[in-house]
């Protein structure tokens, strides 16, 4: 084959460059036109989910009120949804090991989780040492459930009936009276640091393995004063075996209109740190489509008026609202931990120690 001479080149060029123009366009629509096919199997996906059982992960042991709440939630869900909610308990390390499995899931809407003030907010502050994750980072909100008023007992023994007495009883003997809390570094201890902080008295913390040891030393008197979620405690009270002196709520409660709320007695802090709430979460870089569709099939189980009747008479405040305002609960609830340990009402080298 001759090459072509300058002149013939001359001639030649602009049909070259036009051919290969065309060769590079037909290239880029091809390229384009696979990746909106691709964007379109993709959105089709997200469209038809769930097409299979969602596992909702509890990071907490059976039958307390977290268990309680998530598994009512979860057989509403599979309505709205069209597919089962199956609660799986994943306990153990404060809720580390739990959260922890969520944050690791396949971001596809398939495995979320229950979050909690300590698991998305105390536990990044006092066990970011032994933490895998960062729930600010690792875990997407979907909503916010519920939250639950706190009541603030103590035992008859004491011989006190409503809540000036008590302080005038804890400041007149400092450091006599106990009070118990589920571990150290746990909501409970965080409730009685901010507790002695605020009402400037010195209640003798004992830490337990867990609420359920705290409540029974609280009925026989072994210690005398309890920070309790109401529902659990709410019996006890209506017996008589422990007297309300306050409670951490929005409101007083319905059920004890005589009790004041820590607000009304002056300690805003120490009311919001007290109200416990839940809410539902998944792991980070989960698509926006299935967090919306998640996020509106369970604001509608909350609006349904059975499940509102059925939370109330637990005590249970409903909450529900966009990811967003879940996010900003948490963001509040973290500030207010950090608040604690700048302030020195907890010190981290205690929580922390093996």
């Amino acid at each position: 084959m001759k090459q072509a001479t300058g002149l013939q080149w001359s001639k030649l060029y602009p049909r070259v460059r036009r051919a290969f123009a065309s060769v590079v366009s037909v290239c880029i629509l091809g390229s384009a036109g696979s990746v909106a096919w691709a964007q379109g199997l993709v959105d089709a996906r997200h469209a038809t989910y769930p097409q299979r059982p969602v596992r909702l992960i509890v990071p907490f042991t059976p039958g307390g009120s977290a268990d309680i709440i998530a598994r009512m939630v979860a057989d509403a869900m599979q309505a709205p949804l069209g597919q089962a909610v199956i609660v799986e308990n994943r306990a153990g390390a404060s809720g580390l090991i739990g959260a922890e499995a969520v944050a690791h899931a396949a971001p596809d809407g398939y495995v979320i989780g229950l979050g909690t003030i300590s698991t998305l907010a105390v536990n990044p502050v006092l066990l970011a040492h032994v933490s895998r994750i960062d729930p600010s980072k690792d875990l997407a909100p979907i909503v916010a459930l519920t939250s639950i008023a706190s009541v603030f007992s103590v035992h008859p023994r004491l011989g006190v009936h409503n809540f000036g007495q008590f302080v005038m009883l804890a400041r007149g003997k400092p450091s006599l009276l106990n009070i118990g809390s589920s571990g150290v570094g746990s909501v409970g201890h965080l409730i009685i640091e901010r507790l002695n902080a605020s009402l400037k008295i010195r209640l003798h913390h004992i830490p337990y393995k867990g609420q359920g040891p705290v409540v029974s030393s609280a009925l026989s008197g072994e210690t005398h004063v309890l920070s309790d979620q109401y529902p659990s405690s709410a019996a006890h009270v209506n017996s008589g075996r422990l007297i309300p002196i306050a409670v951490a709520a929005q409101e007083r409660l319905p059920a004890l209109p005589q009790v004041p709320t820590f607000k009304e007695l002056g300690h805003p802090a120490l009311n919001d740190l007290a109200i416990t709430w839940f809410g539902l979460v998944a792991p980070a870089g989960t698509p926006p489509q299935i967090i919306d569709k998640l996020n509106t099939a369970a604001n509608a189980v909350l609006n349904e008026p059975v499940m509102q009747e059925r939370l109330q008479a637990m005590g249970v405040q409903v909450l529900g609202g966009s990811p967003q305002q879940l996010r900003e609960m948490t963001q509040e609830a973290n500030r207010s931990v950090r608040d604690m340990v700048k302030e020195g009402l907890i010190k981290l080298e205690t929580v922390r120690k093996p």
